[in-house]
């Protein structure tokens, strides 16, 4: 699956490097786990549908009643219609320049930042919709006059979340502009019980797979496709131990396109099928 560019590839005039950018992302077809590389900072707000996106060491979904704030990087994307036959969201990019200059301005600069997560929740509440309203009647603008209007209304945004989450939100300001360290082991260790695939992992580590087998190797000492399904198949072992749910129910959830697979998997590390631990 091809990488998409974002907002590079939603910028008609490539000429053009926008401090700030609203586009509005519609779509009629579900699409699942679509690599996204994000350039910039950029609110999601949800109108309709769901979203759910993989980071590298975690993963949120929202509905229609919420957004998202999403810190730059590489990202897999699931966007899912609802029970309507269109799906749509209002993106607004920022670039870190304006980032700082609110930081500057508006947020205290002696904060302790430990937490990393790449995401921030927004609940659409009645300001957020008539937020959204007024970006709607901007976007006619000339490029121009657009940019000055837009640096308004983003400071308006973030003086209202910054006022409705308090420390919380402004923590998480911080977090964007601190440079990752990419923790290796953490981002491998966290995504163990997904089903996502080798090659999805190593877009989220931001690596190509091979160098993400070799840097694997090199901290595991065993190739990475044995060492997940190992992992994989003793938590599959676990959950079923617990009596809850049956083969049938979970092969999908460790990596498995079916269950004859899973089965003969599970059948070969632990020497008897899965379907024994249910009787």
């Amino acid at each position: 699956m091809p990488i998409e560019n974002i907002p590079e590839s939603y910028i008609k005039d490539k000429n053009v490097s926008p401090d700030l950018y609203v586009y509005d992302f519609k779509m009629t077809n579900d699409v699942v786990k679509s690599k996204v590389n994000l350039s910039m900072n950029m609110f999601s707000f949800l109108q309709v549908g769901k979203k759910q996106v993989h980071f590298a060491g975690t993963s949120v979904a929202v509905n229609k009643d919420q957004s998202l704030l999403l810190k730059k990087g590489n990202w897999l994307w699931t966007e899912l219609l609802d029970i309507e036959a269109i799906y749509y969201c209002k993106l607004l990019f920022f670039s870190e320049k304006k980032l700082k200059e609110f930081i500057e301005k508006h947020a205290g600069n002696n904060l302790i930042v430990k937490d990393e997560t790449p995401y921030f929740i927004i609940k659409n509440d009645d300001y957020i919709r008539s937020y959204l309203n007024s970006l709607s009647t901007i976007s006619e603008a000339p490029m121009a006059f657009m940019q000055n209007l837009l640096s308004v209304k983003f400071e308006e945004l973030m003086l209202y979340l910054l006022q409705k989450y308090g420390k919380q939100f402004e923590i998480y300001l911080h977090s964007l502009i601190i440079k990752e360290s990419s923790p290796f082991k953490k981002n491998v260790e966290s995504k163990i019980h997904s089903n996502l695939k080798l090659e999805e992992i190593a877009f989220l580590c931001n690596m190509s797979l091979s160098t993400f087998k070799r840097h694997f190797i090199k901290e595991y000492n065993v190739s990475p496709g044995k060492w997940l399904q190992s992992k994989r198949l003793q938590k599959a072992k676990e959950t079923l131990e617990k009596g809850d749910l049956k083969p049938s129910d979970i092969y999908l959830d460790f990596g498995y396109n079916n269950l004859s697979n899973f089965s003969t998997a599970f059948k070969n590390k632990f020497g008897y099928s899965p379907k024994k631990i249910l009787r």
